[in-house]
């Protein structure tokens, strides 16, 4: 079943925003996202309902936002990259660090079975949960959690996807790694002092872990901890 599934016939959209949406796209070509699954993801996840109202005019931006709670909304081609990076399929259960505004969330559960999605901010993730029940998303649940501190009953994770810059991946997370898994996390960069690399941490079949770079990004540091004022 079609987690984006509407119950009223889709009409179609008035040219210029069609002509938005296909800018959109193109600028995420040009900029080297090839995998047409997360194009045809990003393509059914309309970003300007996860900005907030004040900047929806720059939702289809090559930008970053603002978000409640002192956070920041990553710029859409590096969310994008994320996703080619993580490589999620069809049954894959995917665990999520870092809600946000539920952008990226959205995005995964159109490429994947299952998604658990964990954020600190309690007031971030009943915004999230909104907008998925708005959508129609039934593949996602949504934790307020400290996500670095993730419990063992939690299972084993064909992916992982960490919004944010860790010097260390905490032990429990990469425990949850299952074989053959892929976590992408950003870790500080030694050559840029503000900037971070974005890497992509596999499984192997004899359980050794292997890193590579994927692309400089700057994301802010992971914040341990269940935030009790937000």
């Amino acid at each position: 079943m079609d987690p984006f599934a509407e119950d009223d016939v889709n009409l179609p959209e008035p040219l210029d925003k069609a002509q938005a949406k296909a800018a959109f796209l193109l600028r995420l070509r040009a900029r080297g996202i090839r995998s047409l699954d997360v194009l045809r993801a990003v393509e059914t996840v309309p970003r300007d309902i996860f900005v907030p109202h004040h900047y929806i005019d720059l939702a289809a931006r090559e930008m970053s936002l603002p978000i409640a709670c002192g956070q920041i909304m990553p710029e859409p081609w590096l969310v994008a990259r994320q996703m080619e990076a993580l490589g999620a399929g069809a049954g894959d259960r995917v665990l999520e660090i870092g809600t946000g505004t539920g952008y990226a969330t959205a995005i995964l559960a159109r490429l994947t079975s299952y998604v658990l999605s964990l954020e600190r901010f309690n007031a971030l993730v009943l915004a999230a949960q909104e907008r998925m029940h708005g959508l129609g998303i039934k593949n996602v649940t949504i934790v307020w959690a400290d996500g670095l501190r993730l419990p063992p009953e939690a299972g084993l994770f064909d992916r992982i996807l960490i919004h944010g810059a860790l010097e260390k991946i905490p032990g429990s997370i990469l425990g949850a790694l299952a074989p053959s898994g892929v976590l992408i996390a950003a870790r500080p960069d030694p050559e840029h002092a503000f900037k971070q690399k974005l890497v992509r941490i596999t499984r192997s079949g004899d359980d050794s872990l292997h890193e590579t770079t994927i692309c400089s990004c700057r994301l802010g540091p992971l914040i341990p901890g269940k935030s009790l004022h937000l």
